[in-house]
Order: C-alpha cells, then sequence, then structure tokens
C-alpha cells in the first residue's frame, strides 16, 4: 500500500493562551478531516518556555500580580500542560536548530501571528518561514503579522525564504499587504481555524448562564470598563472574568483550563473582550459581544469585525449606552452567519487547492 500523505502542522502550539491552543487545535483536526494524516510540529525552546510561563504567572506585567493570584494562573498553566500532551505531536525538536527527522508531503505555517517580527519571544524565527523544514510543499494559511504594521514592510532577507511558499492565505488586510508589497502577490484571506472548523471548539451550553456575561481580556481601557459596568448593573448581570483578573468584574475564574474556556463562551449570555479570539469565540458561539482596540490587536479585530459586518460591535469612547444596549441585549445578526458561511466556502476552496 502506497504511504498515506502527511501534512505538518506549524503554529504556537504550546502558548498559554485560548486561542492560540484553539486554532493549533482545530486546524489540525480540521485537516485531518479532509482524510490527511496531520501532527503538529512539537518545537521547543528553554527561552521561549522561560517567557511564556513568566507571561503565564504574570500577564499584566508591569503591574504586578497579586500574590494570592499565583496558585490560580499556575493551576491554569497546568490544564494547558494536559491539555497540549492531547494534541497530535511529532517528536519534540529545537526550535533555534531545527532538525526534523520526519518528512512531510506538506507543512502547513499557521495560523497565529507565525510572522510577528514585534512579537516578544517568537519574532523572526527562520523555522516559521521554512528553514529546516522537510517537505516539497510549504503552505500559509490563516498566517499573520500580528501587530508589525505594513507600512514597515517586510526586509528583503525574509521576503525571499516567503517566496519560498507554494501558497500563501492570511489571516487579515494588514497582513495582505505585506504580502503583496514583499512578494508582488495577492494572497487570499482566510477565516482563522476556529470559524473555519467551527463546530470543533464549540461546547454544548449544559448550564445556560442567562445572568451572567464572559468578561475575556485585560488592561481595558477606563472608558469601556465604566460602560459595560453600567450596562451590567443596569440589566443585573454578573460579570465573569475568565482566564485572567479583572476587578471590575463581579468573579474571578483564573484557572479555567482550555475547555472550561469554550464552555463558559458557549454558556454566557453576553461576551466582552478586547482580544482576537474572544471575538472568535463569541462569533462560534453565536453570542452577543463587545470589543475594543488595543495597540497590539488592533489589526486583527478591526479587520475581523469589519470582514463578517460586526463593526457596531466594536466600541470606542464615544460609544453610546445604547450602542452597548444594543450589541450586549440584541442577538448577533443574521447576515454575520450568513457572511461567515461564505468566507468558509472561500476558505475551503482555497484548501482545496493549496493541498491538492
Amino acid at each position: 500500500m502506497a504511504r498515506p500523505r502527511r501534512i505538518g502542522v506549524l503554529t504556537f502550539h504550546r502558548c498559554i493562551n485560548y486561542g492560540s491552543y484553539w486554532q493549533a487545535r482545530c486546524l489540525a483536526e480540521g485537516l485531518r478531516r479532509r482524510g490527511v494524516e496531520t501532527v503538529l510540529l512539537d518545537h521547543r525552546s528553554a527561552r521561549v518556555n522561560r517567557a511564556e510561563w513568566r507571561c503565564a504567572l504574570q500577564p499584566m506585567l508591569p503591574a504586578p500580580t497579586p500574590r494570592a493570584d499565583f496558585p490560580l494562573y499556575a493551576a491554569k498553566a497546568r490544564k494547558f500542560f494536559d491539555a497540549f500532551e492531547s494534541l497530535p505531536l511529532t517528536e519534540p525538536f529545537s526550535l533555534e536548530a531545527p532538525q526534523l527527522r520526519e518528512a512531510f508531503d506538506a507543512v502547513v505555517v499557521g495560523s497565529d501571528e507565525v510572522w510577528n517580527f514585534r512579537h516578544p519571544w517568537y519574532a523572526s524565527r527562520p523555522l516559521f518561514f521554512g528553514d529546516g523544514l522537510q517537505t516539497g510543499r510549504l503552505v500559509a494559511y490563516a498566517a499573520s503579522f500580528g501587530n508589525h504594521d505594513a507600512d514597515d514592510g517586510v526586509d528583503p532577507c525574509w521576503a525571499e525564504r516567503l517566496g519560498g511558499f507554494s501558497a500563501i492565505a492570511v489571516r487579515d488586510d494588514n497582513s495582505r499587504r505585506l504580502i503583496r508589497s514583499s512578494l508582488g502577490t495577492e494572497p487570499e484571506i482566510v477565516l482563522d481555524p476556529c470559524l473555519q472548523f467551527h463546530d470543533l471548539p464549540r461546547r454544548p451550553a449544559e448550564e445556560p448562564w442567562p445572568d451572567r456575561a464572559v468578561v475575556y481580556g485585560h488592561s481595558f481601557a477606563g472608558w469601556f470598563k465604566a460602560a459595560v459596568r453600567r450596562w451590567a448593573d443596569a440589566h443585573g448581570v454578573r460579570l465573569v472574568s475568565v482566564g485572567y483578573r479583572n476587578d471590575w468584574a463581579d468573579e474571578q475564574w483564573i484557572a479555567a483550563g482550555p475547555e472550561e474556556f469554550a464552555r463558559a463562551m458557549a454558556s454566557a449570555r453576553a461576551v466582552i473582550t478586547n482580544f482576537f479570539h474572544g471575538c472568535v469565540f463569541a462569533l462560534v458561539n453565536a453570542r452577543p459581544f463587545v470589543t475594543a482596540l488595543t495597540d497590539y490587536r488592533v489589526n486583527k479585530i478591526r479587520d475581523l469585525t469589519s470582514r463578517v459586518g460586526a463593526g457596531r460591535r466594536l466600541m470606542s469612547a464615544d460609544s453610546t449606552p445604547a450602542d452597548y444596549a444594543a450589541a450586549l441585549d440584541e442577538a448577533v445578526e443574521p447576515e454575520i452567519a450568513s457572511r461567515l458561511d461564505g468566507l468558509r466556502r472561500r476558505s475551503e476552496a482555497w484548501l482545496d487547492l493549496a493541498l491538492a
């Protein structure tokens, strides 16, 4: 019998971050659904581990973590460690000096900020640009440059590496502009794997929360916190902060693991977030939500809300109480579901061609 086709997925699969974990899992499982053996390339780095664990325990630096919260953040991290081990992984190899013994018919790089030159510990890693990979076909799916702005361009040495990809699809318009300016090609914009394979991260709302809303994120602007607090008080809604401490919420669920996060998003009456995957999971579960831009996430949140037609859920300092009420009390518009269906078809068609 002929050897089965094998695909390796290269992404940030060990980040102690709900979005990073779920996008990696969804992409691997989504590709496996296509009848292809798929595994995540298990790169390791002591330097990255130290940075990741430090961030997990002190996520709001330079603001200090309250002493009482350290055990909660540590419990959250342990749940992630357990979840990582259940992923389909290759043998571990060094991120700094990758020497993969395994060969693949194709390697899919992405999703996540795999090309972000400003990432605090993954910036400018040659592996994510194709170095050291044993494959005849290098593909990028929903890759992003994160907060590296298109006006700053791509250094020619990295553009040359990007030229080695046989197919590139990105997650946001900022990344599309960077590929266009560096390679002279127009990449497709595709959905994040959590939205593309949306049934995989969706969990049944076994115990719906009609009077509780999830707060997901941190370092929210003062005007945003005040507006959400007014809405919650006026409607008798308790705010549950998942994964991080937000003292302006009513409850803190810092130690939630990846599965608990997914169930909370499915159960919540509404979602309040300034994280990209907070918006994604609200859309996956058709939950009302509001979001706001931050410097780090401006490109991906702005592009996602615009692309799916959820612009009225993106708040600013000028937004009124009526804007918050409309976004948090009303169901997600049917037009959004329709747009997502169309984007899924386009993303699936792109994968068909890229992996043919």
